[in-house]
């Protein structure tokens, strides 16, 4: 009784607040519409606009295209919304239209990637984490795992973030290590990553970049040569089926960037700024956390959900 109750509370105060936080923002992603991992995100975003009576509207382009993207931030630009999220994959290819936001008096939060260039184009914050430190931080575990040999597989090549993560598992592993460049075709990065396998047998780690798209391809490769348990796979982001890889010992771990909140939080922030002029003093970061066999549990279900 007293959970209906609560809940009956919560969201009688929404459903009040509602119209009260209308605004109208523009989300724009660099991510893919195969990608599950975006699919998060953009659930992130919805809730959001729910919670807070927000008028919403996410775009992104069909492919992994900066000049497609950067058209779609200067169209949002020319609607001239209460608020603009958008990634920043490529600070260079995209700063002009994102600069061109600001300087309309458009508040802008950027989400996800670019934490690096996000101030210097005029952003207010930034939602996500640091790539460069995540990836050292899963190399230096997967060091003290015993590893010696790594390889990175980038599915999104020309990705800054990606890059970043690459880079920054190299310096944390310690060891040798080299990238395998991919599409995110999981049918291509299984039969790579094999072929990887298969060609240098002194490989016994391999860093992917994303769960659903390359850790899940990674596994399976993995397991088709017959070296579960000698290879460790670790993945950033989450997966249902990743993260009982992890619990089944077939994969060491992943790095959950909760993407669910690069969705919600900027959406709330700038419905609550259009409103009431509140903003966060400084960026918000939503990882790293690193879920391994002991905590994989507690996650599937929400992964599966479309939440983590």
């Amino acid at each position: 009784m007293k959970k209906l109750l609560k809940s009956a509370v919560v969201a009688a105060s929404l459903a009040i607040a509602a119209p009260a936080l209308a605004a109208d923002i523009i989300v724009v992603s660099h991510g893919q519409a195969n990608d599950p991992f975006w699919s998060v995100v953009k659930n992130g975003v919805e809730r959001a606009a729910k919670d807070t009576g927000a008028k919403v509207s996410y775009r992104a382009p069909e492919t992994f295209d900066m000049v497609a993207m950067s058209q779609l931030i200067d169209a949002a630009v020319n609607q001239e919304p209460d608020g603009l999220v958008v990634s920043i994959p490529d600070g260079d290819a995209l700063g002009p239209s994102i600069q061109r936001a600001v300087e309309a008096g458009i508040p802008v939060i950027s989400m996800n990637s670019g934490s690096d260039v996000s101030k210097g184009l005029g952003a207010l914050l930034h939602v996500g984490q640091e790539e460069f430190d995540a990836g050292k931080k899963a190399g230096e575990k997967l060091a003290s795992m015993g590893g010696k040999s790594g390889l990175c597989v980038n599915h999104e090549v020309g990705n800054v973030a990606l890059d970043q993560r690459c880079a920054g598992f190299a310096e944390g592993f310690g060891g040798k290590t080299k990238v395998l460049p991919t599409t995110n075709d999981p049918a291509e990065i299984e039969a790579k990553v094999k072929a990887a396998l298969e060609s240098d047998g002194s490989i016994d780690t391999v860093m992917a970049l994303g769960a659903g798209t390359a850790g899940e391809p990674t596994v399976a490769a993995v397991k088709a040569i017959g070296r579960s348990g000698e290879v460790k796979v670790a993945s950033f982001d989450l997966s249902a089926n990743f993260l009982e890889s992890v619990m089944a010992g077939d994969a060491a771990f992943a790095i959950d960037q909760q993407q669910f909140l690069q969705g919600y939080l900027p959406v709330a922030f700038l419905a609550m700024h259009a409103e009431f002029g509140l903003m966060p003093g400084g960026n918000v970061a939503s990882g790293p956390n690193l879920i391994t066999k002991d905590k994989a549990g507690q996650v599937v279900e929400l992964s599966a959900n479309g939440i983590r």
